[in-house]
């Protein structure tokens, strides 16, 4: 292990003729050839460094035509993808959703045009496409929106997620490994760059990858010494390579635009069957551009954020062999060299599904369970034999299905940040085994204290496919998870997140631990749409243990967005005796002993909702006729048919609302003819029980507000 880093020479020509350095040993010319890497089977290397150019030229003429964009990063990283794509990556052009192709996951997205620009060569996307990039309609959008069948694995664009989608991706691909052996040999490619190892989620995915032994996971680091507005040395003055290796990966540092270092660099990531790989490429940002008099545009802050402009563009595309009035070009030759690629993927892919095939006409339980795992389809549970013990907190009833879920559900993995007890996520953890170094036949992920990388590994789990994966925390810290949240629901992926500790009512832990406005604030993703015009996600919050079973069927169901569970810490008396809860389904229902032409609605989620009925019991001694609505899900309760609102919370009924967050919360369920009682401020340190009573969370305020009201 070198401790210094000019001890961690960076190879180039005068360095040796081979161009691969492992920080450990430095590998001669026979020790690489003994590692099965062929030069006789490698592409030359000036038509390669051509491929390459035309990336630059369509990545560059991409930004110009659009007037916006970030061409700087896309012109250093065009050797890598390009040696990626034309010699090693593994995918059926025919069937890109294919089980076992390898993934590449890209993390800048504002290198989008890098990525375009490489898919269009592999027939993805025409020039046409590329010209549209930035505009209305366009499949080639400022940053890359995930699309299998285009080749885009994720999308990208907050730097640090997308390399941590790529841990959960090799994660996953361990599970299955561990459950269908030979077929899933996949191996997962990540693109990093300074922005992303700058960013606080490097360490929660370094960290994690390295301590699991992902061997299948492979990492580019374009290192190009420039981000957007300052060279990156005034803002990080680290050793990457010994952090990297100090998190147990192997690390290896190359010359980034040298296509032979590249490929050596690949291949011997291919053989390391112990860790994950760093490749650090030194790269040049804005590789082959030149300014309007000529002179070198390379290494330029200037060329990270912003089109090249008039002359500038002008020299660059004639730099680097194009045709700046007719820049949309495929070179003939580089054409031929992928469609020399595109031939040996046949070959490739044919020998993977021959040995699928054999495998599975000798297994062919588990190649049907294979198709099942991949087909998106939700999972098959014995809801009704699930038993609930009345009167329990909701994250316990929550532990008993996940208890269930962990015996009947055997493509799904559950996590937690170091909260497993708590979250009581534990309630799956005692059916399995968590995941270690070299061990994935269990289904537990333990991510240690790091909220947002566990939910955007998760989150890579869902996009690699084949497992439904869910994550545990309390309420309050799903802070940290929202921007991971959002990216969940941009590109709907059916993760699971579980909430724990939903209220004031944690209790003596004290304000930093109660959640107040975090539930206004996830439900307004009920209220946003995704792009097909849902509901971007599915929140919900049970009123008691049985409402707690339905919510988990809801959650299981829903395989075209992410869900929110939100569950209690402390006990809840069970809803009336009659109370249907399948209505749950419906977002909002009446529950069971309400009185019929009410003088006032009573609606809360969660917990509330127990204290409602217990205020309601005052109510009917003075005479008023009270209707009680249980609402875990405002969204759900929106998609139902204007008739069936107006049934449950009629438009001129005076409706009281009770919450233990923000009173905002409800005002969209209460209306202009209501009262929301809520928490306008910040918790406090007591017992919960205290809390209630110093808060208004009790039977005799619910009679007061509402008589007050009347």
């Amino acid at each position: 292990m070198y401790h210094k880093q000019e001890d961690r020479k960076i190879v180039d020509k005068k360095d040796s003729s081979f161009g691969l350095l492992n920080p450990h040993k430095e590998l001669s010319l026979p020790t690489i050839l003994q590692k099965s890497i062929n030069f006789n089977d490698m592409n030359d290397n000036k038509l390669m460094n051509r491929a390459a150019d035309n990336i630059r030229i369509l990545a560059a003429s991409m930004v110009e035509k659009a007037n916006s964009g970030h061409p700087g990063g896309a012109m250093g990283g065009a050797d890598f993808v390009n040696v990626l794509f034309s010699e090693f990556l593994v995918y059926d052009p025919e069937n890109p959703r294919w089980e076992g192709r390898d993934r590449f996951f890209l993390d800048p997205g504002h290198m989008s045009p890098m990525l375009y620009s490489t898919l269009a060569l592999t027939g993805k996307f025409t020039l046409d496409e590329l010209k549209e990039f930035r505009q209305w309609g366009s499949p080639t959008p400022g940053h890359p929106e995930v699309d299998i069948m285009r080749g885009i694995e994720n999308t990208s664009g907050p730097l640090g997620q997308g390399h941590t989608f790529a841990v959960g991706a090799a994660i996953a691909a361990k599970f299955l490994k561990a459950r269908f052996n030979e077929v899933m040999n996949q191996t997962i490619y990540a693109y990093i760059s300074d922005g992303g190892i700058q960013e606080e989620i490097s360490q929660g995915s370094g960290r994690i990858a390295g301590a699991l032994g992902l061997d299948n996971l492979i990492m580019f680091y374009d290192s190009n010494d420039i981000q957007l507005s300052t060279e990156t040395k005034d803002v990080t003055i680290e050793d990457t390579a010994m952090k990297y290796e100090a998190w147990g990966w192997k690390v290896l540092s190359i010359n980034g635009n040298d296509p032979d270092e590249i490929r050596a660099a690949i291949k011997e990531a291919q053989a390391e069957k112990e860790r994950p790989t760093l490749i650090i490429g030194k790269t040049v940002m804005g590789k082959g551009a030149r300014k309007a008099d000529g002179s070198s545009y390379e290494a330029n802050c200037a060329t990270h954020g912003a089109p090249l402009g008039g002359d500038a563009y002008v020299n660059t595309i004639k730099n680097l062999g194009g045709d700046p009035t007719n820049p949309f070009v495929i070179f003939p030759e580089v054409a031929e060299l992928y469609a020399k690629r595109a031939e040996e993927l046949k070959k490739i892919v044919a020998e993977r599904y021959a040995v699928k095939a054999a495998w599975a006409k000798a297994n062919p339980e588990l190649a049907a369970k294979l198709e099942l795992f991949f087909s998106g389809k939700a999972p098959k549970v014995d809801w009704a034999a699930i038993e609930q013990k009345a009167g329990s907190a909701t994250r316990a009833a929550s532990a008993t299905v996940l208890g269930a879920l962990a015996t009947q559900v055997e493509n799904m993995i559950v996590a937690s940040a170091d909260l497993s007890n708590s979250d009581k996520t534990d309630g799956f953890l005692k059916k399995t085994h968590s995941f270690k170094k070299g061990d994935f036949s269990g289904a537990f992920f333990q991510a240690g204290v790091s909220e947002l990388s566990m939910a955007c590994i998760c989150i890579g789990m869902s996009l690699h496919g084949g497992v439904i994966a869910a994550c545990g925390t309390f309420f309050v810290f799903s802070d940290y998870m929202k921007p991971a949240v959002r990216m969940a629901a941009l590109m709907e992926q059916p993760v699971k997140f579980i909430w724990t500790h939903d209220a004031f009512r944690v209790g003596e832990d004290g304000p930093t631990h109660e959640p107040v406005e975090q539930e206004a604030q996830i439900r307004l993703m009920e209220k946003l749409k995704n792009h097909k015009g849902h509901n971007s996600m599915l929140v919900l919050r049970p009123a008691d243990a049985e409402e707690t079973t339905i919510a988990w069927k809801l959650a299981m169901e829903n395989m075209s967005t992410p869900t929110g569970l939100i569950f209690s810490r402390q006990n809840i008396a069970n809803l009336p005796e009659g109370t249907d809860y399948e209505q749950a389904a419906k977002g909002a229902y009446i529950v069971a002993g309400s009185d019929e032409n009410p003088d006032v609605v009573l609606v809360a989620s969660g917990s509330e909702v127990s204290t409602l009925v217990a205020g309601t019991e005052l109510l009917r001694k003075d005479g008023v006729k009270v209707r009680i609505v249980s609402a875990p899900s405002e969204g759900l309760f929106r998609n139902q048919s204007k008739e069936y609102q107006e049934s449950v919370l009629p438009a001129n009924a005076k409706i009281f609302g009770l919450t233990a967050g923000l009173p905002v919360t409800l005002q969209g369920l209460v209306g202009c003819h209501g009262k929301v009682w809520g928490l306008e401020s910040f918790g406090f340190s007591a017992p919960y029980k205290v809390l209630d009573e110093k808060l208004g969370f009790t039977a005799e305020n619910v009679y007061n507000q509402v008589k007050a009201m009347l």
